[in-house]
């Protein structure tokens, strides 16, 4: 920690507006605590805003302040909100969030017409500082805000996912023949006749990835044939400019923000049946435990054989193979057998199997949701992703253990000591007598999970470890991959959706000698790696909120209704409710359970009234009400059927054993801000670390695949 009495008399970073008028400053260097700015220091400073302040002590206390000097960047140039008639000569959007710190005015010449309600695009052309209004022009009316047909649109400006390809991709993606000759590619092995196959989702295009198993008497040979998206995509181009600027695809209900351009991704890229189509590919050799004993890779040209979905694979493992698959049937079913020892050779090294079911989210032309389920994964969705993490580790270990060449890996940081000890209460709490901190931890998670297999608390046990877990990213400094118990990983299958798979592509062939493919700087990859990390985050929260969103507009139409759910998280403000009917969970506000001040213990994560001594803690079974949904936000809030007084008698009710209940890819903690966030802020960051992926050991599944 920087001795602050030392310090600068400046310091630049990050400004959190909180909706009280005050802020937070965050500065850009990490040993530097942050710095409380009181209100009158925040005129005209927006949330996220990166700022020059003055910190000074406070007065006859430890802790230091900061006045804002000037703001140096704008996080927002264009925001969207609901537009509303204020007045003759302004429209006006209300700072609901309290993110700006002012309504923005919208003169009614630049408004294009927007009708009360609109959702609108407004592009700020004055900030709210040194007396200036704060106004904005619209530059595009999206619609009625309550229109289902809008929340993609919302959330693609909401969280400034760039959507549009400029003229200058456009003009280079039309160079590219759509084409291939084999003829052209002398240089590269002919693997056509291999009857590689391709196993993807039913709606899925950007087909990535193709395999072919064959059995041997060492063992057997697995090939795993990536789209060569790095012979297209050349360093610094327009098109590689953005694919680096949006560093992911990003995956909503029947609609995708693609890192490439389709001309790329659903097209030339993608290995689609019966076309020629250009590959990287990593070639293993395996014995019959699993072990590679020997990899070779390569550049290739391959036709892919078969298109199969994962429902028509298991069909094939199942033993009902559909007559249009007959001929790669032998294919899918040596998969199947590798695939099965490579897990459990995964899972003997001490790999962690947390299965979180997806959320699957049914919707209509309209846009609007007709069903909610659980998207339960089946054995071919686990057969194709051991292919791929195989192709993983082995690409790293050639690159970096064999050839000492920085490369960007797919790192996970072991959990904290405090992570671990929060888990212990959680698995002591459940009734687990195992104690977790020994030296193989991988283990030890992985064998008090196993005592609650089958159980209605395994998903929430599941998302609680998830939760303790540290956050997967990149980076060129190599730690492995706790989650996955690999001590070399990085990305390689799928660069047609992720731009680190891309660089490690381009990396790949400078050291098989391909020319016009240089090495990378680790500096430049330590840059590469924490705005790659940002960018799947940005992804991340995006399609969550739609899904919360979505899910908030079906459960509109439960108003009233009862259900039964089980507590999957309590915070000081209330407890989350998770219900058995759908994937879906809302809040019980505090004030709603019942009349009683309640007093939050968050080492055990536990509510417990200071009266009756009753107490609501994680797996705790309740009958619920849905109380009220809001789409805006996707908030849906719930409200007990039966008050705890109701339950257990008036004043006299008994204290409750917290050890006996009714039973029915990681983010972790609780709010550490305390009074510095209010109830909205509080919530949302604890949405954020509930869903997350991210404090995720396994991988964003938008197809199903890689972790």
């Amino acid at each position: 920690m920087v001795n602050m009495k030392n310090r600068k008399d400046t310091q630049t970073g990050i400004v959190k507006r909180h909706p009280d008028g005050f802020g937070f400053f965050i500065p850009d260097n990490s040993e530097i605590p942050d710095v409380y700015i009181p209100k009158q220091f925040m005129a005209g400073v927006m949330t996220n805003d990166k700022v020059e302040i003055k910190i000074y002590p406070e007065p006859g206390g430890k802790r230091f302040r900061g006045e804002v000097l000037k703001v140096i960047e704008r996080s927002s140039k264009v925001v969207i909100g609901k537009y509303k008639n204020f007045n003759e000569m302004y429209g006006i959007i209300f700072d609901d969030n309290n993110n700006w710190g002012a309504n923005l005015s919208i003169p009614k010449g630049w408004s294009m017409q927007a009708n009360e309600g609109d959702l609108v695009v407004v592009q700020i052309t004055s900030y709210p500082e040194k007396k200036e209004p704060f106004l904005g022009r619209v530059i595009e009316v999206l619609g009625d805000s309550t229109d289902p047909l809008f929340d993609i649109k919302k959330v693609i400006y909401s969280h400034k996912l760039p959507h549009v390809f400029d003229k200058f991709v456009q003009e280079e993606c039309k160079q590219f023949e759509l084409e291939i000759r084999p003829e052209n590619f002398k240089n590269r092995r002919d693997l056509t006749k291999l009857p590689l196959i391709t196993i993807d989702g039913k709606t899925a295009k950007d087909f990535d990835d193709a395999v072919y198993v064959e059995n041997h008497e060492y063992g057997f040979r697995l090939i795993v044939a990536i789209a060569d998206v790095s012979h297209y995509v050349k360093s610094e181009s327009a098109i590689d400019r953005e694919a680096y600027a949006r560093g992911t695809s990003t995956y909503f209900p029947n609609y995708v923000v693609p890192m490439l351009p389709e001309v790329l991704s659903n097209e030339l890229c993608s290995l689609k049946p019966d076309v020629y189509r250009l590959c990287c590919v990593a070639d293993m050799k395996m014995d019959f435990q699993g072990t590679v004993i020997e990899s070779d890779f390569y550049e290739g040209i391959m036709k892919s054989h078969a298109r199969v979905t994962y429902g028509e694979a298991q069909e094939v493992i199942d033993g009902n193979t559909p007559e249009k698959f007959k001929h790669v049937e032998d294919v899918i079913k040596r998969c199947a057998d590798l695939s099965k020892i490579l897990m459990a050779k995964r899972f003997r090294e001490g790999a962690l199997d947390l299965e979180i079911p997806e959320t699957e989210l049914l919707i209509d032309e309209t846009g609007a949701p007709v069903d909610i389920q659980r998207s339960e994964r089946i054995f071919a969705h686990k057969l194709i992703e051991e292919m791929m993490l195989a192709a993983n580790v082995a690409v790293a270990r050639f690159i970096g253990e064999k050839h000492q060449t920085p490369v960007l890996y797919r790192i996970h940081e072991q959990p904290k000591r405090e992570s671990i000890e929060t888990l212990n209460h959680y698995l002591k709490n459940f009734g687990s007598d195992k104690k977790l901190g020994g030296k193989n931890l991988q283990k030890e998670i992985g064998r008090a999970l196993q005592d609650f297999a089958g159980k209605p608390e395994e998903i929430v046990l599941h998302i609680l470890t998830l939760r303790s877990m540290n956050q997967a990213k990149y980076s060129p400094e190599n730690i492995g991959h706790f989650g996955l118990g690999f001590d070399y990983y990085a990305h390689f299958t799928s660069p047609i959706r992720r731009y680190p798979d891309l660089i490690v592509h381009r990396v790949l062939k400078n050291v098989l000698g391909i020319p016009g493919y240089e090495a990378s700087a680790v500096d430049t990859l330590t840059t590469a790696g924490t705005l790659l990390s940002s960018c799947e985050q940005r992804s991340v929260k995006a399609e969550r909120q739609l899904h919360s969103i979505k899910k908030a507009r079906f459960m509109q139409k439960y108003l009233g209704e009862e259900f039964e759910g089980i507590i999957s998280s309590v915070a000081k403000f209330g407890v989350f409710v998770l219900l058995r009917q759908f994937d879906i969970d809302g809040l019980i506000k505090v004030e709603e359970l019942g009349n009683d001040l309640f007093i939050y213990d968050a080492d055990n994560m536990l509510l417990t009234g200071k009266r009756s001594g009753f107490r609501y803690s994680i797996g705790d079974t309740l009958k619920i009400q849905v109380a009220g949904c809001d789409t805006d936000l996707g908030q849906i809030n719930f409200a007990l059927v039966q008050k705890p007084q109701m339950l257990q008698g008036s004043k006299g009710a008994q204290h409750r054993d917290k050890h006996s209940r009714d039973k029915g890819d990681f983010k972790r903690g609780d709010d550490k801000k305390g009074n510095r966030s209010n109830f909205k802020e509080r919530r949302k960051n604890e949405n954020d670390r509930r869903g997350s992926g991210k404090a995720r050991v396994s991988k964003r599944s938008r197809k199903g695949k890689t972790r």
